[in-house]
């Protein structure tokens, strides 16, 4: 009998592990398919701005899905502390896929105008509540199986799952890119979406197989549940502090750190040094394979030397490498961008009161004055560039070496007018630009795809540092009866507003300042205060019980 059971126990707690790796793995593919399409469903869904506008619109879209995170971490957090942890992750994903296979059915802005817009947003916004209840019940559920000496390696899987999901989505937009041009603008995007429907029914097969966490029914068998999980996880000082505690000691942190890695540095790559789309995708896909064992490593080195020092190892090497490895990547990906950045200044003329800070979160302010569509010019090109005064009233202008390109003032004109002129100054500035050799894209020929790949692993070790342990630590941080709503609303508001708010908060950053790595300040910033807070304040939960 005794032999019987130790034999069966490292199955069972593979097959939570496996399954619970796997939904969340199929709702981070369906989160992360924005990414690699983020061109295409500007053009499709924004398709009544100019190009950058309607890029840094589709930015926005985005972030709303991050926005709504820590609602559903709210919403789905009361249900998972009071009717268990399985139910609550088997809503969640099945409005997630549910959301995904919804977008790849909708119409575009030639079909029916502006409801495209508003309906992609509205399906961004479902996918954000879903994948807000869905991190915290997987991880609950699969840290509450397993023995102590080994949450460390289970929650790595957490990472790996959202591994698993970057990837997916990048290889199922690879193979729906080897259709022809046309094809794949018209139509062939929508497979990615499509599959999803497929990737939700095997999610669901698995999941139904599980039973509910051994923690939780023993709360539910004793009639120990929280009657009020709101007022217990934020009304009561000593949850409360724990809570606060968690996001800006490891969450804050988490989402700088993770999506500076991943994400702004795709962007950082493909947008702003131009780097060749296919060429980027599988520097981001093979640094997403390193990351796998990487979690692991440094969950299995959390559970022997503790998660505290692994994720401060962590912060600590972002801080350390951030600024020096985004130079060295625009030396990797567009050599020809570095030597003209450092030979042929650039340098905006403009009234100061013309402009305004371009964080635009939900993509629905206008740029319109001559100052801003001059820099968001700029900024979308990829060029750094200085600030100078000019006398009030002035219409600006871009000084490029020894050439004047006038900017175009579009305060007075509607949508369609105010796209026409942007776009015809855009087709000025490029041209003025590559006359004092900066390149319209990277040469394939001078990218070194090792050297990017390298200074990419470096931030990823990084990323991968402080993920790994951290569903154990968050974990172990709080008690059971409330665990999913206290552990859920700092994780979502770090991962979803932080992280989520990177890419537009650094453009417009760039856009203010003219320097193309000062949107690095963003997660700099946050990680440092995590890492001072953590130093000082985060007590060590290796070993802690599930109490």
């Amino acid at each position: 009998m005794t032999q019987t059971k130790l034999a069966r126990k490292p199955a069972s707690t593979f097959t939570v592990v496996a399954a619970s790796t796997a939904g969340t793995a199929f709702e981070w593919y369906d989160f992360f398919l924005f990414v690699p399409l983020a061109a295409d469903i500007a053009k499709m869904f924004f398709a009544g701005l100019d190009e950058t506008s309607a890029y840094i619109f589709a930015l926005g879209a985005f972030a709303v899905g991050f926005a709504f995170r820590p609602i559903g971490a709210l919403l789905f957090g009361r249900i998972g502390d009071r009717i268990g942890r399985k139910a609550t992750f088997l809503a969640t994903m099945i409005l997630m896929g549910l959301s995904t296979f919804a977008i790849g059915l909708l119409p575009p802005y030639a079909s029916i105008g502006i409801a495209a817009p508003i309906l992609f947003v509205a399906l961004r916004v479902l996918q954000g509540l879903a994948l807000g209840g869905e991190w915290g019940g997987a991880a609950i559920y699969m840290i509450e199986h397993v023995d102590a000496d080994r949450r460390g390696r289970a929650s790595s899987w957490m990472g790996s799952a959202a591994a698993f999901g970057l990837a997916g989505a990048l290889l199922a937009v690879l193979a729906a890119r080897t259709l022809s041009g046309d094809n794949f603008h018209a139509w062939g995007w929508r497979l990615p979406f499509l599959f999803s429907l497929a990737l939700l029914a095997i999610s669901i097969w698995i999941r139904l197989k599980l039973h509910e966490s051994p923690v939780f029914q023993k709360l539910k068998d004793e009639g120990k549940r929280s009657e009020r999980p709101y007022a217990e996880s934020f009304g009561q000082w000593k949850n409360l502090k724990t809570v606060i505690l968690a996001l800006v000691a490891i969450m804050i942190a988490q989402g700088a750190v993770w999506y500076a890695a991943f994400f702004y540095n795709a962007t950082f790559m493909e947008r702003t040094l131009k780097g060749d789309p296919a060429t980027v995708n599988m520097v981001v896909l093979i640094a997403t394979a390193y990351s796998v064992p990487a979690y692991y490593l440094f969950g299995w080195l959390s559970d022997r030397i503790g998660r505290k020092p692994v994720m401060l190892f962590g912060m600590g090497l972002f801080l350390l490498t951030v600024f020096p490895s985004f130079h060295m990547m625009t030396d990797a990906t567009n050599p020809a961008l570095a030597a003209a950045t450092r030979d042929a200044q650039v340098t905006v003329v403009a009234d100061p009161a013309d402009c305004r800070f371009q964080f635009d979160p939900i993509g629905r302010a206008v740029v319109s004055s001559s100052c801003d569509i001059a820099k968001s010019g700029l900024a979308a090109a990829g060029v750094s560039y200085a600030n100078q005064a000019a006398p009030a009233g002035t219409r600006a202008h871009v000084a490029i070496g020894g050439e004047n390109v006038a900017s175009v003032d579009g305060k007075a004109l509607d949508a369609a007018a105010l796209a026409a002129l942007k776009a015809g100054f855009n087709t000025e500035l490029k041209a003025a630009l590559a006359r004092a050799g900066y390149p319209a894209a990277a040469d394939p020929a001078a990218t070194s795809p090792i050297k990017m790949l390298l200074v990419m692993m470096i931030l990823v070790t990084a990323a991968c540092a402080l993920f790994g342990p951290q569903a154990a630590c968050l974990v172990e941080l709080f008690p059971s009866r409330i665990r999913f709503t206290a552990l859920s609303l700092p994780y979502h508001v770090g991962t979803g507003w932080v992280g989520g708010f990177l890419p537009t908060t650094a453009f417009a950053i760039v856009a203010a300042t003219g320097d193309i790595y000062a949107g690095l300040w963003y997660p700099f910033i946050f990680t440092a205060i995590a890492f001072v807070t953590a130093l000082i304040f985060l007590p060590e939960t290796r070993g802690r019980p599930l109490a």
